[in-house]
């Protein structure tokens, strides 16, 4: 039976002490099931060796030649089993097949069919994640990235996905990283020994199989030779230096407290070193959702990838008996106190560190029915070389609804006026179109207009930046299409207020990575200057 004593998975608060504490618990378990499983099956060896009882299907296996000392039940349960094979019963043809090893032939057995023999058990399965687990099975993506809250459950899933793999992919060894070595133990290597001991309550015997050393901190399962790895990325070269067993490769990579790694380029460089020698790969990312939408995992998330699943779960799906009480209790005393910090702490959601400047988006498509509607399409341009680049956006606003809907965007590093403007032809801009730029470039509007563009340099003036963001803000919505302009909902979504060290927010709108809010700001100009907008 699931209880809180044998479910309740490792965290990074707790202690050496109690890890060792459960894992003993599992074992202790698994050992009673075993001794009393070679209880029974010495009972039943010693019934299959029992002389067959005198009757008409024994003096049939005479007449076959089997000797008086093999009339054994066994014997007549095999014998039994041949003949129905042999009548067509596909199920005896089976039992012959594996009690023999060989194949005896039934045309409707051509193929064998491939399947888990280790799989994670049914009363250890978080519900919320029975989806991610099948689309891992059927190798549906390359990277899973498991967000959310405390109490979601996704590290226990993660690792028991791990040790399903092991499992069942002989040729695979696993690495699991944080960021600081000195954290492995109490962590995610305590939390792999709980993992393997809740298997061998379903697989007895499982637990015997594996290997446990700290030094170097490994765990091995010995009848295969494959590995388990734990490193930290503040130690890369230990990384790098990992020589998987003869034959094996690195096929997992699980990342916990991956919001804690030092960034994008770190990931990829590990990934660079680990991922080789295989064809059979799996990505785990874990990590409790960062409140800002500037933080590297929230950025990188949100890129469109298709081997990349991103699943959010939270502790409303975890069985309450598994997190106790408690738990459940806390959460809804922060839910009551503190809402923005329940919403990111307890359901994983980017909330923002409260210096958020959009908080009127809303990230949609926007069809081209939609679009044909549009009937005064305003367009601009904020120029740029490297690193700040050149930036376009087509939008349109609807005045009675003070909606802004931006569905058309450009962006290029090191590309000429004469180039960027091809590139803007191809898009379907014409001569006709109105396009509003940013003025600073007076060479480059010139550029433009020689190329037949309609186009104008913004006033801009003093104050212009602090009213025309302030005016963005305060729209009923901004309508972003996330597939027709990426570069432009990234900016809107973490454009942030900053702070000094001190944690005050910061006067004033910061100027960077605002390219394409500059380019929207161009193109509304002529309605936010308005009185009354």
């Amino acid at each position: 039976m699931a209880n809180e004593q044998n479910l309740i998975p490792f965290t990074s608060e707790q202690s050496r002490e109690e890890a060792k504490k459960n894992g003993q618990k599992g074992g202790r378990k698994s050992g009673e099931v075993r001794r009393k499983n070679k209880s029974m099956k010495e009972s039943m060896k010693m019934l299959l060796n029992l002389n067959l009882p005198e009757s008409e299907g024994k003096e049939q296996l005479k007449i076959l030649g089997i000797e008086n000392e093999d009339l054994t039940v066994q014997t007549g349960i095999l014998v039994g089993q041949v003949k129905k094979a042999l009548e067509g019963n596909l199920d005896s043809a089976k039992f012959v097949r594996d009690t023999s090893g060989e194949y005896i032939g039934a045309e409707e057995e051509k193929e064998e069919v491939e399947h888990y023999k280790v799989s994670i058990p049914a009363k250890d399965m978080p519900p919320a994640f029975i989806g991610v687990y099948r689309d891992i099975l059927n190798r549906g993506h390359l990277e899973y990235w498991l967000e959310g809250g405390r109490g979601s459950i996704k590290s226990t899933f993660a690792n028991e996905v791990l040790i399903d793999l092991l499992e069942n992919n002989h040729k695979m060894c696993a690495i699991i990283i944080r960021r600081y070595t000195n954290t492995l133990r109490d962590s995610v290597y305590a939390q792999t020994e709980w993992t393997i001991s809740q298997f061998s309550e379903t697989f007895v015997g499982l637990q015997d199989n594996y290997e446990f050393k700290v030094s170097p901190m490994e765990v091995t399962k010995i009848s295969t030779g494959q590995k388990i790895y734990f490193r930290g990325t503040d130690d890369a070269g230990k990384i790098k230096s990992i020589k998987p067993p003869k034959g094996m490769y690195i096929g997992i990579i699980l990342y916990e407290e991956f919001d804690q790694i030092q960034g994008m380029a770190t990931v990829r460089k590990i990934n660079q070193s680990i991922v080789r020698g295989g064809e059979d790969f799996i990505e785990l990312y874990i990590y409790n959702t960062p409140p800002s939408k500037q933080h590297f995992v929230n950025k990188e998330k949100r890129i469109p990838k298709k081997n990349r699943l991103v699943h959010l779960s939270d502790y409303r799906s975890a069985p309450k008996e598994w997190l106790g009480q408690a738990f459940f209790d806390e959460a809804e005393y922060t839910k009551e106190t503190n809402p923005i910090v329940y919403e990111n702490e307890y359901l994983g959601k980017e909330t923002g560190e409260g210096t958020n400047v959009f908080e009127n988006l809303e990230i949609r498509e926007i069809t081209d029915e939609e679009i044909s509607h549009f009937d005064r399409r305003y367009k601009g341009i904020d120029w740029g070389w490297y690193p700040d680049p050149f930036a376009y956006n087509d939008m349109y606003f609807d005045m009675a609804r003070r909606t802004l809907y931006i569905f058309d965007e450009f962006q290029a590093n090191k590309m000429s006026n004469k180039a960027t403007w091809e590139a803007l032809k191809e898009k379907g801009v014409t001569g006709e179109d109105y396009i509003t730029a940013d003025s600073s470039e007076k060479k480059s509007i010139e550029d433009y207009k020689s190329y037949g563009a309609y186009i104008r340099g913004a006033i801009k003036g003093p104050g212009s930046v602090e009213y025309s963001m302030k005016w963005l803000s305060t729209l009923i919505k901004i309508v972003i299409d996330p597939v027709r302009c990426p570069k432009t909902r990234e900016e809107f979504e973490s454009y942030e207020l900053e702070k000094d060290k001190s944690g005050n927010v910061i006067t004033g709108y910061p100027d960077k990575n605002n390219h394409h809010i500059d380019a929207v700001r161009y193109a509304l100009e002529e309605i936010w200057r308005r009185k009354g907008q």
